[in-house]
């Protein structure tokens, strides 16, 4: 009779922990069937599309950027958003693009400007850059070989 109590209650132990089992696989999944739902809702909206930075005052330092997105269902489809402009980039090939130029080449007579290439080392915020720029700028003066022979002769002369 014994054996028999301490069966029955083995039996009602395993029954409640296969009970307590059953439920938490069966949360479990219910938790699992909502997370897509709230997928759903983020997928219905599209990409952020940035405008260009403007920087706050001057042409450089901090500014911000406007953000805009499309969608149905999309709770949120515009925002701004704090960007920073460095005042030590070339602002003719685009604020937000920053190149690595190579030495200046040698002066053009007949222009009478010298050149060197930029290649794109980094984008901020997507921006759309060109690969390589060619910046031009004048030869400044050249130096002409200064007449030492009569330097010398007019002090010798004195």
């Amino acid at each position: 009779r014994m054996q028999q109590q301490q069966q029955r209650r083995m039996f009602t132990a395993a029954l409640l922990v296969f009970v307590f089992i059953l439920a938490a696989v069966s949360t479990t999944e219910a938790g699992k069937k909502e997370k897509p739902e709230k997928k759903a809702k983020k997928s219905d909206c599209g990409e952020w599309q940035w405008s260009v930075c403007v920087p706050t005052s001057g042409d450089c330092g901090l500014g911000t950027r406007e953000g805009t997105r499309s969608g149905a269902e999309c709770k949120q489809t515009t925002k701004t958003q704090k960007c920073k402009i460095p005042c030590n980039w070339k602002k003719q090939f685009g604020a937000e693009c920053k190149y690595q130029f190579q030495a200046w080449g040698e002066c053009d007579l007949n222009t009478a400007l010298k050149t060197r290439t930029g290649n794109l080392k980094r984008a901020l915020h997507n921006a759309d850059c060109q690969k390589t720029v060619t910046i031009s700028k004048p030869c400044g003066k050249l130096t002409k070989p200064k007449p030492q022979g009569k330097f010398h002769l007019l002090k010798a002369a004195h």
